[in-house]
């Protein structure tokens, strides 16, 4: 194998040199492809296609990549790929002359050029472009992968996206539908009378979640900076300043571990509305999905990597411990003690080392014995206190709070709160998180005292939610990886 990877590198030199010394030929004559500035072309490969009947024997201008060439002496074919499609092209000796389709002959696959010519139709029926003229606007000096479309190694088709655009650019559908899905997902809010807002990306605190942070340094302030892990705490600021309904899209930022659900940087969505709950959030969550599914794909009814999912039924709504007695059988509403959980726990075959507390013991047991088994659209709600610091607790048991996690196909999509307005409670929720910080766990919640101050002042009762919005469109495009709905995925550098 590395005798044949030698060759293949061989082989990639010596075509690369023979490209560059093409594109001094052509400095030399004048004709330096790099010096253009600008090419006027008047139509696209999809306009010609979708219009031939009104442009069959008009002049037309295009431009693309040639991604295929065929030579028959005094006449030529080639396709070339714009933004839009593919269309071919007949280039004869009779219509450019003898100097300009000698040179057309030495294009090479990839170079980027511009045809002037009229639109007709081959004898298999074609739509194609009748060359008058052939201008060569950019030289690839790099070939092209001619198994790109094969290749199983997916990591050189994230490393170099733009390859995979350009040799797969069905690729490009699910980028398309990306920015439409977003699109929708602000359409959605807009209409409901949420505001959009910026909030800082650089904080001073990295609060809002529990996760680890990247750290950064302010030179001029002398201080460290911490690329923010969530939005929520500046959001519900913005709820304490008088708006009531705010939302904020964009990049979020965790050190953490990197899977096919997991990037270090990724785009997430926060809501938040003043005088609602966690089951007004539910409402709002299940109509915002089904609603864009249903503007962007035409239906609510989708098939994700093999299995069938129905957005369009009611999603089923189920507390996290009687979810736990309907797949296991173990009722926490029995087990009192954290000594009791804990041996439960055991019994299980759970690992709940360094695990004391019965809500801690209760999410582990969710999360290792349920939560895989939720394909359908489905809410779990009321969560233990210990893993939810910035919400409200349940009247009925103040062990629980007002919590609700989205899943589907076995995978957490969004997280939603009644949201903690009492600022005595949440500075005593941020103190157990710092002790927890103190002893070691980089993911626990910082002490923030102007949040507390912004509290202080009096927040209206609020419901919050967030949407990890990649995991959205892996949804519903179909794509088995995060890396596969972002166009640049973070990626060891090769050296």
């Amino acid at each position: 194998m590395e005798n044949n990877e030698n060759i293949e590198e061989v082989d990639l030199n010596q075509l690369m040199k023979i490209r560059r010394e093409k594109l001094e030929e052509l400095q030399a004559n004048g004709q330096d492809p790099f010096e253009i500035t600008k090419f006027n072309r008047t139509h696209l490969s999809q306009e010609i296609r979708d219009n031939y009947d009104e442009l069959e024997q008009k002049d037309v201008t295009v431009a693309g990549r040639i991604i295929a060439k065929r030579i028959m002496g005094k006449a030529s074919f080639c396709t070339i790929q714009d933004s839009t499609g593919k269309i071919q092209s007949y280039v004869s000796i009779n219509d450019l002359g003898e100097e300009s389709y000698k040179l057309f002959k030495t294009y090479d696959i990839g170079d980027i050029i511009g045809i002037t010519g009229f639109v007709f139709k081959t004898r298999t029926e074609e739509i194609s472009v009748h060359a008058k003229e052939v201008t060569l606007l950019t030289k690839s000096l790099r070939p092209l992968p001619e198994k790109f479309h094969g290749l199983k190694d997916t990591d050189l088709r994230y490393r170099q996206r733009y390859v995979d655009l350009i040799v797969n650019p069905e690729v490009k559908s699910t980028f398309e539908l990306r920015s439409k899905i977003i699109k929708e997902v602000r359409k959605y809010l807009d209409n409901k009378g949420y505001l959009e807002v910026d909030t800082p990306i650089l904080n001073t605190i990295a609060g809002g979640a529990a996760a680890r942070p990247f750290i950064t340094h302010h030179n001029t302030l002398d201080i460290n900076m911490y690329l923010r892990i969530a939005n929520e705490l500046y959001l519900k600021r913005l709820i304490v300043g008088g708006f009531d309904k705010v939302y904020e899209m964009g990049r979020m930022f965790r050190n953490e571990g990197m899977d096919i659900k997991h990037n270090p940087e990724f785009t997430n969505i926060e809501l938040y509305s003043a005088y609602e709950d966690y089951n007004d959030m539910m409402d709002l969550t299940e109509d915002l999905v089904r609603t864009v599914a249903q503007n962007v794909l035409g239906t609510t009814n989708i098939n994700y990597q093999g299995t069938d999912i129905d957005l369009t039924s009611k999603w089923k709504r189920i507390s996290m411990i009687d979810a736990i007695k309907e797949a296991t059988g173990i009722d926490f509403e029995k087990i009192e003690s954290d000594e009791e959980a804990t041996k439960v726990a055991k019994e299980a075959g759970l690992e709940v080392e360094g695990i004391v507390a019965r809500g801690n013991i209760i999410n582990l047991m969710f999360e290792e014995k349920v939560e895989a088994t939720l394909i359908q659209p489905t809410f779990i709600y009321d969560y233990p206190i210990e893993v939810s610091p910035l919400t409200k607790k349940k009247k009925s048991d103040p062990r629980l709070t007002e919590r609700f996690e989205i899943f589907i196909g076995g995978r957490e999509y969004g997280n939603a709160y009644s949201e903690l307005n009492d600022p005595i409670d949440q500075y005593e929720r941020f103190k157990k998180q710092v002790e927890l910080r103190d002893a070691g766990d980089e993911e626990a919640n910082m002490m923030d005292e102007d949040f507390i101050n912004a509290l202080e002042y009096g927040m209206p009762p609020t419901g919050g939610l967030g949407i990890g919005i990649d995991r959205l469109i892996m949804l519903l495009t179909d794509s088995a990886s995060i890396r596969d709905v972002l166009l640049f995925p973070t990626m060891k550098p090769l050296v």
